[in-house]
């Protein structure tokens, strides 16, 4: 088989089982065992393995060879031998260990840019040298004030009540005017003058003493008439 078209349907077989970061390169200048050399990662030992089973059907249907196949019991790294093209299905924590890139890595050969149609971006969606229209702010029209206006605005100030204005108390003075005074409010008490005495409404404690003394007194006047 023509290894342009088995690297196609490896890079094809894998895809259908979403393997990560597919990468082919091209070792002719390196070794002369293998003219192709992949490395794809799988997420789970389930995926890896389902990952080399898609190869290998694949390949079989399109009547390529299947050399041998090392690491389905663990799913851990699982190994593809297709004669020219050798196939590495490693999961990410492996495949960051053991670097393949680093020894086959010598010129990559890229799949997935000639598969897939080129997506129009914005700027070249439409042509360059065309300019988008400038927004315009509209501006408010000036307003033109006409004598009518100017009578009618005359009129309402005219209706406003005016305030007086404020005299100070100095200008009052130098005017010979006296401010007004406010007038105090009454007080609940009267004031008591110095000196005066205030008449006290004796009790009735007090009145029933007196009397009782009062007593006293004419008795023994009448025992000393006697």
């Amino acid at each position: 088989m023509d290894i342009k078209k088995l690297q196609t349907l490896v890079f094809d077989a894998l895809e259908d089982v979403k393997g990560q970061d597919i990468q082919i390169f091209d070792t002719t200048e390196i070794t002369s065992l293998f003219d192709r050399v992949c490395v794809v990662s799988g997420t789970s030992n389930r995926q890896t393995k389902a990952l080399a089973a898609s190869v290998r059907d694949k390949v079989k249907e399109n009547g390529g060879d299947i050399v041998g196949m090392e690491g389905e019991a663990t799913g851990e790294w699982v190994l593809v031998d297709l004669g020219d093209m050798v196939v590495h299905i490693m999961q990410p924590a492996i495949r960051a260990y053991y670097r393949l890139e680093e020894i086959w890595g010598g010129k990559e050969v890229k799949m997935g840019a000639a598969k897939r149609a080129p997506r129009a971006s914005k700027m070249t969606a439409g042509p360059l040298d065309e300019e988008k229209p400038k927004r315009s702010r509209s501006k408010a029209a000036p307003v033109e004030v006409t004598p009518d206006m100017m009578a009618i605005q005359t009129t309402v100030e005219d209706e406003k009540p005016k305030r007086k204005p404020r005299v100070s108390k100095v200008a009052a003075e130098l005017a010979g005017e006296k401010p007004a005074r406010k007038p105090r409010a009454a007080t609940a008490t009267p004031k008591i003058p110095s000196g005066g005495r205030v008449k006290v409404a004796a009790t009735k404690t007090a009145t029933a003493s007196s009397k009782e003394a009062a007593a006293k007194k004419a008795t023994t006047r009448r025992k000393t008439a006697e």
